[in-house]
């Protein structure tokens, strides 16, 4: 009882973390740029993910290396990809818009599960998604679906849609070859990120922050959405049922709603209807009515960046 309480605390924790991705994320990509804060944030991360590695997953990194192609695809699409996609969206959108859109992320991960691995999905996940995809469109549209092509939603939303589908094909291709230590698996993702990126920082030149303010965000990106998420997320998934876990990561957009609140930032109608339809449909999509420890798709995959 006492394991499985301190991994919801860990559960709690991670997401947490991940929700200030977002919210500090505005003010370090306003200072920087989307390219300087994904290597900036991976540079300063990798190091510390490769000794944790050591001390935690103990890999044989002979056997992880040998999957180097993989790692080297899963790095350039969802660490690289899902990180440049969000922070460029950022730039335009707000951190509380953007969570709800990645609060669709597992529905459309469910949706992948079947195309490409063959999953099942009950009449309770397609209810689900369908509901969960309804609130989606409901927020990009800012709750005018009907005229849609009349006012288009801005393009920070529609990149953020480009980040979630990012996440899901690095979700969908992490099930399909063996499994990895999984700290071990981001810390090489990293250190190839951090290695492909150089050249662009090398022509385009890197942003530092220019404030404290900026600098501290950084900080903030580099230890805690980067190393203590993924550390507490592990620790977790030992300890709390698959589906329950995948669930937790409703929290995201919670504490990103509790924040913006507190912060005085704007809430809109659209955003909360939308909000609410996403999240029901994404947790009646993961439970079964007999079976609660089967989600549609095993949540232990899919993080939030």
């Amino acid at each position: 009882m006492r394991g499985r309480g301190l991994g919801y605390l860990a559960l709690v924790g991670a997401t947490l973390a991940w929700a200030g991705n977002y919210l500090l994320g505005v003010i370090a990509v306003g200072e920087t740029d989307p390219v300087s804060l994904t290597w900036l944030r991976w540079a300063l991360a990798v190091v510390p993910l490769f000794l944790i590695a050591q001390l935690i997953d103990r890999p044989r990194w002979r056997d992880v290396l040998r999957q180097w192609p993989r790692l080297l695809l899963l790095g350039l699409i969802g660490v690289a990809g899902y990180n440049l996609l969000l922070y460029a969206a950022l730039g335009t959108e707000t951190p509380f818009q953007l969570s709800l859109i990645n609060a669709f992320n597992p529905a459309l991960i469910a949706i992948a599960a079947v195309l490409f691995l063959g999953a099942r999905l009950g009449w309770r996940g397609v209810a689900g998604i369908l509901l969960a995809f309804a609130g989606v469109f409901w927020i990009i549209s800012g709750g005018r679906p009907l005229t849609i092509l009349e006012h288009p939603p801005k393009i920070g939303s529609l990149v953020m849609v480009g980040a979630i589908v990012a996440w899901t094909a690095y979700t969908i291709i992490g099930r399909t070859g063996p499994r990895l230590p999984p700290i071990s698996a981001v810390a090489v993702q990293g250190a190839f990120v951090v290695a492909a990126l150089t050249p662009v920082v090398l022509v385009q030149g890197l942003r530092l922050p220019e404030t404290a303010a900026g600098g501290w965000s950084l900080a903030y990106i580099a230890v805690f959405p980067s190393i203590a998420s993924y550390v507490l997320w592990n620790y977790a998934l030992q300890r709390v049922p698959p589906a329950q876990a995948g669930v937790s990561l409703n929290l995201i957009t919670v504490f990103t709603a509790i924040a913006t609140v507190l912060l005085g930032m704007a809430v809109t109608v659209p955003q909360v209807v939308g909000g609410v339809l996403v999240l029901a449909g994404v947790v009646l999509a993961q439970e079964t009515p007999r079976d609660r420890t089967r989600p549609v798709v095993e949540r232990s995959d899919v993080r939030a960046g």
